[in-house]
């Protein structure tokens, strides 16, 4: 018998996740209640962040059926701070979680409205479980005395959904939570979709297939080539390692010694057979190179990039055209909700996924994987070699060196030439991807909004369809830029200021690092120096608030454009309160380091006969170098004047 999957409503209309004829059972084997205050304020705001009418996938629960009881196998600290949190909000709860063998945690349970309400003439603390006890303490404090609407909370807890899995019948549990703690990890919502979409294909082969293409490309490290057993990667990437997957999933298919034990990375059906090993084997990046690489992006986050890709290539529209198939904010959050709303709703070359569900997981494995690949090859990693703990941007592609089983990886600036250029050419190319996508990196920090990555992977993909296009390749950087110039365009020129340039500190990031790149371009050699790092605080080079008693304030002027730059966040404040002289003179280090618009701004902050230099930036030098700002980043944008 296979796993049972369900999806369990944490609290709905007919009862809640303990409104149960069956009891949860903490086994022994399971350790005592862990989460702590960070955990449980965690819980407690993801729930809150619950937007819309959408639902919220908690993550998984391991169980095991006996009789009237579900063994907790997986998932109890998440439970039991559900169960705690759930009285803590005044629901009455029916006392269907206990721990088996812990009288202690069984005592606390027993107690909790006592613990809620204060009373410890009803309760002794010596006989608690001193987790649960001050895991209650800590979520009665968050409802009480924390800005949480208790009403709109509860109605976000409505749509909130773990999924309870019931594990095969004859399951040696104690081996089965014996390799889950080796892993070190619950199974998250990748976990769930691979078995999901794994389950709509009809057969062994092709399930371990999908499985074995799936967890190399859930290593989000390195390159894809170096998480397939040496075997595979010159069946998959051609004899140097760096050809484009086949888009045909019956060139996968039936892998030739394929080994139909392999592949299913850690499943539930194959960690409890007996034969089972926790491997710790992988693929490394051997020979002397001594380099790591690590994504810009979690696995999470580049299925749901690779689903968007997926749905523009193949031209997929909902059944119902007036609504959304998928969300512009990537939520990893909302990964399985995506992927259902695809297959559901979504119409592939006229007919509807959900009767052609096999198909779908054929096609979206192929791009996922031909799409990890173009990932790895074009898309900017963080580099780390020679023991530098801060690593640089790195855009490289990986060759091969040796023949038959001495064959070692090493790496080059990827390619963009045209036939019959020369190498420096592909130099420049590259430093130029490089810097834009890195320009582009630093402006979008939060991996909700890197909408550039599957701009960037669909436009790889179109291009990309049948072998490597040099003539595209070769113009990848003005595609990259299209992207920069487009956000400038709409969040800056189009935003209908009434007072000019003067956005002040809520100017966009994407401004400031798109013209420092056309900064850098424009004189590459100037500025060979300079590297787009993650600054974050945009500023006043002429004070908003002087130190009290120094200069005068600019009140009409200050929050121009071409008075702001861009700085990190960990800068002395006093930054902000000083004058532009001063400014100079004491972060001269930071600043010859720093923003190539900030480098100016200091070099055009000198005395200019009897003025000051703050009072000659304040009155001329500001407008002047604001207008010679605005002018190149209307040329790049082509507006014209």
């Amino acid at each position: 018998m296979g796993s049972k999957v369900d999806e369990i409503a944490i609290m709905g209309l007919t009862g809640n996740i303990f409104d149960t004829e069956c009891e949860y059972v903490i086994p022994l084997y399971q350790r005592t209640f862990a989460w702590e205050e960070k955990q449980l304020t965690q819980l407690v705001e993801d729930i809150d962040d619950v937007a819309g009418h959408a639902n919220y996938y908690i993550g998984s629960l391991i169980v095991s059926r006996q009789g009237n009881r579900l063994e907790v196998v997986d998932g109890q600290q998440r439970l039991t701070s559900l169960y705690l949190l759930m009285s803590c909000l005044g629901m009455k709860l029916k006392h269907t979680l206990s721990f088996a063998c812990r009288e202690k945690s069984n005592y606390t349970l027993n107690k909790i409205q006592e613990i809620i309400d204060g009373d410890r003439s009803r309760f002794d603390v010596d006989h608690m479980d001193i987790g649960l006890y001050q895991g209650i303490k800590t979520l009665k404090d968050k409802i009480e005395n924390g800005s949480l609407d208790r009403n709109d909370f509860l109605k976000k807890l409505e749509r909130v959904i773990i999924y309870r899995i019931e594990v095969p019948e004859n399951t040696d549990l104690n081996r089965y939570f014996e390799i889950m703690n080796t892993r070190g990890e619950q199974l998250e919502q990748h976990d769930i979709l691979k078995a999901a979409l794994m389950s709509y294909l009809p057969d062994k082969h092709e399930k371990a297939m999908f499985a074995k293409i799936w967890e190399a490309c859930s290593d989000m490290t390195g390159y894809v080539q170096m998480h397939f057993d040496v075997r595979y990667r010159e069946w998959i990437f051609g004899y140097g390692w760096q050809e484009l997957p086949s888009d045909q999933w019956e060139d996968f298919k039936y892998a030739e010694g394929l080994n139909l034990e392999e592949g299913g990375g850690l499943s539930i059906a194959d960690i409890v057979k007996k034969d089972f090993r926790v491997s710790f084997d992988q693929a490394v990046e051997e020979g002397h190179t001594r380099v790591r690489f690590e994504s810009v992006i979690e696995f999470s986050y580049f299925l749901l990039h690779v689903l968007k890709v997926f749905v523009r290539i193949n031209g997929i529209k909902g059944v119902d055209r007036e609504k959304e198939l998928l969300k512009e904010l990537l939520d990893d959050k909302k990964l399985i909700e995506s992927f259902d709303n695809v297959i559901k709703n979504g119409v592939m070359r006229g007919r509807r996924i959900l009767n052609h569900k096999r198909n779908f997981s054929r096609s979206f494995i192929v791009c996922l994987l031909r799409s990890r690949f173009l990932f790895d090859k074009y898309i900017i990693k963080r580099e780390y070699a020679n023991d530098d703990s801060d690593g640089e941007w790195s855009l490289k592609e990986m060759r091969v060196s040796g023949r038959q089983s001495k064959k070692r990886p090493y790496y080059v600036n990827t390619c963009f030439l045209r036939s019959g250029e020369w190498a420096a050419t592909n130099d420049k190319r590259t430093k130029t991807n490089l810097m834009i996508q890195s320009a582009l990196r630093v402006s979008y920090t939060s991996p909700k909004v890197m909408h550039w990555i599957t701009t960037l992977l669909y436009w790889l993909s179109k291009n990309n369809c049948e072998n490597i296009n040099e003539e595209a390749l070769a113009v990848y950087d003005a595609e990259i830029e299209s992207i920069a110039s487009s956000a400038v365009i709409d969040n800056f020129f189009d935003a209908d200021l009434d007072d000019g340039y003067m956005m002040g500190v809520n100017t966009p990031h994407i401004v400031f690092n798109y013209l420092d790149f056309l900064l850098w371009k424009s004189d590459d050699k100037k500025y060979s120096d300079f590297a787009f790092e993650f600054r974050n605080s945009v500023e006043h080079w002429y004070p908003r608030n002087p130190s009290e008693g120094t200069f005068e304030t600019w009140s009409d002027g200050v929050d121009r454009f071409g008075n702001l730059c861009i700085i990190q966040r960990n800068i002395n404040s006093k930054f902000s309160n000083m004058s532009p002289e001063a400014k100079k003179s004491t972060f001269y280090k930071m600043i010859g380091k720093g923003s190539l618009k900030l480098r100016i701004m200091s070099e055009l902050t000198e005395k200019n006969e009897e003025q000051s230099a703050s009072a000659f930036w304040k009155e001329n030098a500001c407008e002047k170098h604001e207008d010679k700002m605005i002018s190149i980043l209307k040329e790049a944008c082509g507006i014209e004047d």
